[in-house]
């Protein structure tokens, strides 16, 4: 597919995304500081099973917001009701302040939101250029523009500052677990998302590669990228996350700046749905 028509496809899913043309789209707010995604009393079931009950969440621009609860939480069933694999029972999905109906990951990607599974999606048979181009190949005359490709690769590698990678020609293959990390992120970047949606990023992950794939983080919100990270750990949570939201048994029972919180607060919300310290209700915005 050549460049034009693939963004005439991205625009036309996005508009089947954000509904019928001409409908009025909200004034940001003095500041321009409307988020980016907001989801408004979402619901979804599966059968009696009540997955996600009510949750209203906001998810500021250009910041880090992580998503943790226990497992069972409704953490991997937000996130793909966001990214379009299931759709909600309930409720709305406003982007940048207009509601969407996100009916597949293909219109999702439309509105510029790229999820980070933590399989990664990376083909090992093929090089970190090819990883990053899959699917939007940039062509030339019928055939492949290797070296256009490669330059556009190399700038947005360097413009991560990513070091670790002995050449963008080897196989993701013949990449550690933190490298794959980079070359998703560097993907996303390519995709020139808008919202970047990680999966336990840092699983299974060692102290070197975990450093690495959180400096990433940090370096996509400096940019102006906003990410949903979520997580187990949080010594990584409280590492890059500007906001936190805490999940349990498919409510939201905690949201606000992450400063409002410790491991300790975190933990007894996500195990009892309420804080363990007296007046942190004023802190942690209860929903």
């Amino acid at each position: 597919m050549t460049e034009p028509a693939q963004g005439e496809a991205r625009s036309a899913a996005a508009d089947r995304a954000l509904g019928a043309p001409g409908e009025d789209r909200p004034e940001d707010p003095p500041g321009g500081q409307t988020p980016i995604l907001e989801l408004r009393q979402l619901d979804k079931n599966f059968g009696p099973v009540q997955a996600l009950v009510g949750i209203n969440l906001s998810l500021p621009r250009g910041k880090v917001t992580a998503l943790v609860g226990d497992n069972g939480a409704g953490k991997s069933v937000m996130i793909k009701t966001i990214s379009g694999v299931w759709a909600p029972d309930g409720g709305e999905i406003l982007w940048e302040g207009r509601q969407v109906h996100i009916r597949s990951p293909k219109e999702a990607a439309a509105l510029g939101i790229t999820t980070m599974y933590q399989d990664l999606a990376l083909c090992d048979n093929l090089d970190i250029v090819q990883n990053m181009f899959l699917g939007h190949e940039e062509l030339q005359l019928g055939s492949l523009n290797e070296i256009k490709m490669e330059l556009a690769a190399r700038r947005v590698l360097d413009s991560l500052s990513v070091t670790s990678l002995r050449t963008i020609r080897q196989p993701v293959a013949s990449l550690s677990g933190g490298q794959r990390q980079t070359v998703a992120v560097a993907r996303a970047v390519m995709a020139q998302s808008a919202l970047v949606i990680m999966d336990e990023p840092t699983a299974a992950l060692g102290v070197a590669a975990t450093a690495m794939v959180l400096s990433l983080i940090k370096r996509l919100s400096s940019q102006g990228v906003t990410v949903l990270m979520v997580s187990h750990n949080l010594n990584d949570v409280f590492a890059v996350a500007d906001h936190m939201a805490i999940l349990r048994l498919g409510h939201l029972v905690a949201t606000g700046p992450a400063s409002n919180f410790d491991a300790q607060s975190a933990v007894h919300f996500m195990t009892t749905g309420r804080s363990g310290r007296a007046g942190d209700g004023a802190t942690a915005g209860l929903s």
